[in-house]
């Protein structure tokens, strides 16, 4: 029994040994210039309040943000020369379809219209309609790669997956629920999940970017109105969320969703 128990625990030993060798060998997730995250600071539908007081803000602290429009958007008819001089700036124009379909089976979703109701949309349709506003989003920004936020957080058009049908239209697609990404390694660019952050404070958006930086990986803040409109964060909140963030510029890297994963992309590569 004695020369077993000795045999048995060597080769424990020898495979923690072997196992710790595979976890070193394993190359280091690594972000730019040294940080410790990365942030991705984004703001769906296209609303008034993210010119008004979201855009400055970022713009004060020298940081960038992804704007997903949606393209039906009257904001986006009335003010479109803003969003092409915010473009200009280094924020990106990011998909959010044509008309924000929206499955309207469950509760709460009386604001869906009956025409924009996502389970009378076939596949076919909605995939080409997001084609089609990449194509407009071209005309605004001149930009050609493109990355996209599903409206709702639905999967299915129809009753049917469609997100599988975009993965060559976008670098990468948010499709999950979450703030915290759990390990860059392993996330799948084509379902990046998200926080909607709502009636929040600046330490509750502070706390996840902590959070991310103790795990070394993502926080995506997916905002919609900014001080205003709805799902509202107040200016108060997110303006003490930009400057924890310009602050501390050695622990972040806040830059647009498509730059963050096109860096992810290459890294999980390596």
């Amino acid at each position: 029994m004695g020369h077993e128990f000795v045999v048995i625990m060597r080769l424990a030993v020898c495979c923690l040994v072997l196992a710790s060798a595979a976890v070193a060998d394993e190359p280091r997730f690594v972000w730019p210039n040294g940080a410790r995250a990365a942030v991705s600071l984004a703001y769906d539908d296209a609303l008034d309040s993210q010119l008004d007081h979201a855009i400055p803000a970022l713009n004060r602290h020298g940081l960038k943000g992804s704007f997903y429009l949606t393209l039906s958007s009257t904001t986006l008819a009335q003010r479109m020369p803003e969003w092409r001089v915010a473009a200009g700036q280094g924020h990106e124009l990011g998909n959010h379809s044509l008309f924000h379909q929206c499955s309207r089976r469950p509760a709460g979703r009386d604001w869906v219209l009956p025409e924009n109701d996502l389970d009378q949309t076939s596949v076919a349709q909605l995939v080409a309609q997001i084609r089609v506003g990449n194509t407009m989003l071209h005309a605004i920004d001149g930009r050609s790669e493109r990355s996209y936020t599903m409206p709702c957080g639905d999967l299915d058009a129809g009753g049917k997956p469609y997100l599988g049908k975009l993965r060559q239209d976008f670098i990468a697609i948010k499709s999950g629920h979450g703030a915290v990404v759990a390990d860059m390694r392993t996330l799948d660019p084509y379902a990046v999940p998200v926080w909607v952050p709502v009636a929040v404070s600046g330490a509750q958006l502070i706390d996840a970017a902590q959070r991310a930086a103790a795990s070394g990986t993502m926080v995506n803040f997916t905002f919609h109105g900014i001080g205003g409109d709805h799902l509202s964060v107040s200016s108060a909140a997110h303006e003490q969320l930009l400057a924890h963030l310009a602050e501390h510029r050695d622990i972040y890297w806040t830059d647009t969703f498509l730059n963050i994963m096109k860096h992810v992309k290459r890294e999980q590569m390596r």
